[in-house]
């Protein structure tokens, strides 16, 4: 369940509605009404939490499956350091381990904007590419799948496959026909629940956010 701010300003950004009154951001940027700029911001306070609740949404949802899997594996450090998200402990497809690597995009993004104008899903498409190069040392030993979203709502190729993936398994382990769709709903609600605080996020700290909420 979504509380009521979390809730109205979801509706607000998928109907691009004004949802804030202006003001600046923490990183100095003005934030306009419909408050797009937290979505991006590399301050934002909500990106963060929102892609810890999206991995352990998947780890759970493997683990309802039957796969166990583990976030942040050791022994799949990149050149620079960093990890992929979570990897199964079991095969996945042809005798190899699933690991996968998440990641929300802003639909809105001045980098992104021609781009998801013309296509939905673009966004998260260009981030899934994009992990396949950065992991692609992975590739043979391991399934890897990057699951990209985006903060609007679509979903990647990857996302898409790895979902219906899993909610197959789902259904199978559970015997509950819901259960796929429960999954998808959780993630959705992740990702609007990030949103929300990544707009929050760009209110002074000692404020009082009423008031800069439009009425």
């Amino acid at each position: 369940m979504l509380d009521d701010i979390t809730f109205r300003l979801a509706v607000c950004l998928r109907l691009g509605a004004p949802c804030v009154s202006p003001h600046y951001c923490h990183c100095g940027e003005r934030v306009d009404g419909l408050g797009h700029h937290g979505l991006s911001c590399c301050r934002s306070a909500g990106r963060i939490a929102r892609h810890a609740s999206i991995n352990d949404i998947i780890r759970r949802a493997l683990a309802s499956a039957g796969v166990p899997a583990v976030l942040e594996p050791n022994g799949l450090v990149r050149d620079d350091g960093k990890r992929p998200d979570g990897m199964s402990l079991l095969p996945w497809k042809m005798g190899r381990p699933l690991v996968w690597d998440a990641t929300c995009v802003d639909t809105l993004a001045p980098s992104h904007l021609l781009s998801t104008a013309a296509c939905v899903g673009a966004a998260a498409s260009a981030a899934e590419a994009l992990k396949r190069r950065k992991y692609s040392n992975l590739v043979g030993n391991y399934c890897f799948e990057p699951f990209g979203v985006e903060t609007l709502g679509p979903w990647g190729p990857s996302a898409h496959s790895v979902f219906k993936d899993i909610a197959r398994r789902l259904i199978d382990s559970t015997r509950d026909q819901r259960a796929g769709f429960f999954f998808g709903q959780k993630i959705s609600i992740a990702i609007q629940r990030g949103n929300a605080a990544s707009l929050l996020g760009t209110f002074p700290c000692d404020s009082d956010a009423d008031e800069y909420f439009d009425a």
